[in-house]
């Protein structure tokens, strides 16, 4: 075997832990019971109906589904038999998730036909170079993977794709919001895996619950969960009381939540009654959260809190660990975390120049977790991957103990309750109103959110803002994601020597005193 194709994949690392743990419960909650036998079961099943539809290594499958073990299960089929895989966001705009399917050239796509029956059928018409729709549940369109996997019978999964085959294309955004595929290669696939498992608290024995998406970092947590032979506990939707009721219940003793949730949790009025003498590891990022709230998390919800950094591109890159959320040692709030052990991380100016220690400079960083490329943007790729280097965007500076502290984003991207959202779109969308002249889209504060979407609207002479109907433009358009939680009337804005909107000036505004920080 050549040196290019030594190592593991993903679906072997995953298939390995099934085959292991036997009869041990590897997922419960909604979507019902799994035990690991029944899992590794399943693959096969799921594999055999795939290679009776044609799907073949090199080919590639979109996933839209809901927090629910046989999506996970038909992603890791999929992927066995060389396919890439590329998840939906489950609360994507149409538009993106049909933009998506186009430039990731998707042949299959796998549907939750329970939750996204209308959405796929949307899909299916509007994406005619797909080869076969597989659902997950009866539909009037494409194949109901469930009833095929009974009928197939039981066959032992396999293994087909190589550790530099495509594995994962995950689908971030630019400062224009037109979405990149960043590219995984099964070896960059299984190095998050390890960088997951070697530098987070992972309790002894794991029960982790899925309430994130499992599409995107909320998924990240399951292979090491199945690797310790522990169990998933899925949620779907977001519900604090669910939550804290589940907690108590099933012994869940690690979880994941951008700060949004643990903000509403904290607001819960039960919170104080739950039983959470489970909980051990409570991991938050994605999103800008208050220090106040932490703080209080960590009297009411107790010593759990690890704070992760890192992005579609490469992830994870950092982490705060529960020792450093010492309420003795307020300032370590403000961090971002500590390099994990497989990276190597830089700040430098534009030049490419590390900067001294305490001075401003972009996150830059090498690890064998890093994406491979973006997706058919081989200058985007260069651009980001300039000198071996991943450049996050992220502008930061570093204490003398290592500890990163982001400081504002090189873009204008807002990223709200765990969400990432470009204002250029959002601001597309609010000038198709006859009676918006101009307008701004920026994040500002919020203890909820971490940060809001906020449009600064300037009406047309003589013409009135319909505020409420502003917001619901953008909410059919794009989605409640990116819909603004407030609209100021203004009648200027702050502009640039070029003439554009000075967002840097415009967010002093509302920033003021608050600092900026990103988890």
């Amino acid at each position: 075997m050549s040196k290019l194709h030594q190592g593991l994949t993903n679906p072997a690392l995953m298939l390995r832990a099934l085959a292991r743990w036997g009869n041990r419960v590897a997922f419960s909650g909604y979507g019902g019971s799994f035990t690991y036998a029944q899992c590794w079961d399943l693959v096969g099943r799921y594999q055999a109906v795939m290679q009776g539809a044609g799907a073949s290594r090199g080919q590639r499958i979109a996933l839209l589904n809901a927090n629910r073990a046989e999506a996970w299960l038909a992603n890791i089929a999929a992927q066995g038999l060389g396919l890439c895989a590329t998840s939906l966001h489950p609360l994507g705009a149409y538009e993106d998730q049909q933009f998506i399917l186009e430039d990731a050239a998707i042949d299959y796509l796998f549907v939750d036909a329970e939750n996204y029956l209308e959405r796929g059928a949307e899909l299916v018409v509007a994406t005619p170079r797909l080869q076969k729709t597989f659902t997950l549940g009866p539909a009037a369109y494409g194949l109901d993977i469930r009833a095929a996997a009974d009928d197939a019978g039981a066959v032992s999964p396999v293994i087909l794709c190589q550790p530099d085959d495509d594995g994962m294309l995950g689908y971030t955004g630019g400062t224009t919001g037109k979405s990149k595929g960043a590219m995984r290669r099964h070896h960059s696939f299984v190095a998050m895996t390890n960088a997951v498992m070697a530098d987070f608290e992972w309790p002894e024995d794991i029960v982790y619950l899925a309430v994130a998406p499992i599409s995107h970092v909320g998924g990240t947590k399951i292979p090491p969960t199945l690797l310790r032979g522990g169990r998933v506990h899925m949620h779907h939707g977001f519900n604090p009381e669910a939550v804290l009721n589940d907690i108590g219940m099933e012994r869940i003793s690690a979880t994941l939540l951008v700060p949004t949730m643990v903000n509403m949790l904290l607001d819960q009025p039960k919170l104080d009654s739950a039983d959470l003498s489970s909980l051990e590891l409570l991991m938050y990022g994605a999103a800008p959260m208050s220090p106040t709230r932490l703080l209080e998390g960590l009297e009411r919800i107790g010593p759990v809190f690890c704070q992760l950094y890192g992005q579609t591109e490469g992830y994870p890159l950092t982490v705060l660990r529960k020792g450093d959320h010492n309420k003795d040692d307020p300032g370590l709030f403000a961090a971002c975390g500590h390099p994990c052990t497989s990276v190597q991380v830089a700040l430098l100016d534009e030049d490419g120049n590390e900067v001294p220690v305490g001075e401003v400079g972009e996150i830059c960083a090498q690890a064998p977790q890093v994406m491979d490329e973006y997706w058919q943007r081989p200058e985007q790729t260069a651009e980001t991957l300039a000198n071996g280097w991943l450049h996050t965007g992220d502008m930061a500076f570093a204490d003398e103990r290592g500890f990163l502290y982001i400081v504002d984003r090189k873009k204008d991207m807002i990223i709200t309750g765990g969400f990432n959202v470009f204002p250029r779109e959002i601001e597309d969308v609010l000038t198709t109103d006859q009676n918006a002249a101009t307008a701004a889209v920026i994040g500002v504060p919020d203890d909820k959110w971490g940060e809001a979407v906020k449009a600064v609207v300037i009406p047309r002479p003589g013409a009135e803002i319909d505020v409420d109907a502003l917001i619901q433009r953008v909410r059919d358009a794009k989605g409640a994601v990116q819909a603004p939680k407030s609209v100021d009337i203004v009648e200027e804005i702050p502009l640039t020597p070029l003439g554009k909107p000075d967002k840097k000036a415009l967010r002093e505004t509302y920033w003021a005193g608050q600092g900026r920080r990103v988890g």
